[in-house]
């Protein structure tokens, strides 16, 4: 048999891209293939769930198009499938001179980003939120929260009544594409399909070098460690809040999150991570390090961001410098309230000249297309970039 498609990744960017073809092509057959024995297991299930506005996003990027639009349809698809989400707004707050300056910067790339943003003095940022501490603020109404893993189970299910077939537990070995097809091996088993994507996640590049083509990146694993407050202190924020980032530097720093579930998450720092899927702490796999060890952009990055590695390193491995960059704005945190919380791994892609990929990357061939870099608004993206990518397929022939 000759599927009309086959998707790899079982991810929330491989789902929303099955259901949109499955959706488009009525009828069609279609497989998912998954290595995990659930849908949603590395990326997905272990972000902050943030169903993001786009505030930070050069305008005109992919992220922030994107973004805007998945913000909107994620929001659309909880509400069509009964997911619970709230829409309970994100505070960035200024607590330094330099930190208000960024503030005005980032107000003002809203503005193009067409993004409703609010600015907030001293006084209406304690009267909105007693516990935090800053000389202003800046109000995204618009920022929500969900339960992204409930999200992909949705998804599953609407996959699943279109007509298309999930195959859990299930690790992609040989990927070949010829004239008319691409077949595709596993466990002694081999599906046949006429258009394939893949959505690997951290494991994109090794399954664009397992389909034959020539990539100049590599994907990073950042390890993004979590704590989650005690229970009586569910009630600290009412919003979610962030610092004002330092542009500089390539993740958003460590921030109060409320979950759907009710609960309080600190974090994520971003440190080097030992393993692509290893979520422990003490978590190691040889053969990942010495993927990002060997290739040159990997130490031009680390020269490049040495400071900045070094203390998230630190902060990592020593608590009370974690909870001091908390209490720049939460200053009533004491490092009782640092409970343990499961950690995420970003998959960070990375050319050879050192140079972080910040946006979307794609490599496609006649019969293939790649998702090699979605980065974080991701999971909030995910049906716009689902669309995108059906559409470059639909351009191929």
């Amino acid at each position: 048999m000759i599927h009309d498609h086959c998707v790899i990744g079982g991810g929330i960017v491989g789902l929303a891209t099955a259901m949109r073809l499955l959706e488009d092509h009525p009828g069609s057959s279609l497989v998912l293939i998954e290595k995990e024995d659930g849908l949603g297991r590395h990326q997905t299930g272990h972000n902050s769930g943030v169903i993001h506005a786009g505030i930070y996003y050069p305008p005109g990027s992919l992220k922030a198009e994107l973004c805007r639009k998945g913000a909107a349809a994620t929001k659309e698809f909880c509400a069509e499938n009964g997911i619970r989400f709230e829409v309970c707004g994100k505070l960035l707050v200024a607590t330094s001179e330099i930190e208000m300056e960024r503030m005005e910067a980032l107000y003002a790339r809203s503005k193009e980003n067409t993004i409703e943003v609010h600015r907030l003095g001293e006084e209406e940022l304690k009267e909105r939120e007693p516990n935090i501490s800053g000389r202003g603020a800046l109000l995204v109404p618009a920022t929500g929260i969900v339960d992204y893993a409930e999200v992909c189970r949705a998804m599953g299910r609407r996959i699943a009544a279109l007509g298309g077939e999930i195959r859990l537990s299930t690790r992609v070995t040989a990927i070949r594409e010829s004239v008319d097809a691409v077949d595709v091996a596993a466990a002694g088993e081999s599906w046949r399909a006429r258009k394939l994507v893949a959505c690997g996640g951290l494991q994109s590049d090794r399954l664009a070098v397992l389909a034959g083509l020539a990539i100049d990146h590599r994907i990073v694993p950042f390890r993004g460690e979590y704590y989650r407050l005690p229970a009586a202190k569910n009630d600290i924020v009412r919003h979610l809040i962030y610092p004002v980032p330092d542009p500089a530097l390539p993740f958003l720093g460590v921030h109060l999150t409320r979950m759907i579930d009710g609960g309080v998450t600190v974090g994520p720092n971003a440190v080097i991570g030992f393993a692509r899927e290893g979520y422990p702490r003490l978590s190691v796999n040889l053969a990942d390090m010495a993927d990002y060890a060997l290739f040159p952009g990997f130490w031009k990055t680390v020269l490049a961001h040495r400071k900045s590695a070094a203390t998230e390193m630190r902060n990592s491995l020593w608590k009370p410098g974690y909870l001091q960059e908390c209490r720049k704005y939460c200053p009533s945190l004491e490092l009782a309230d640092l409970l343990p919380h499961e950690a995420g791994i970003r998959a960070q892609a990375m050319r050879r000249d050192g140079t972080l990929i910040h946006d979307f990357l794609f490599a496609q061939t006649d019969r293939m297309l790649h998702v090699c870099n979605a980065p974080s608004p991701a999971a909030t993206s995910a049906i716009p970039i689902a669309e995108m990518i059906v559409g470059r397929l639909k351009a191929t022939p």
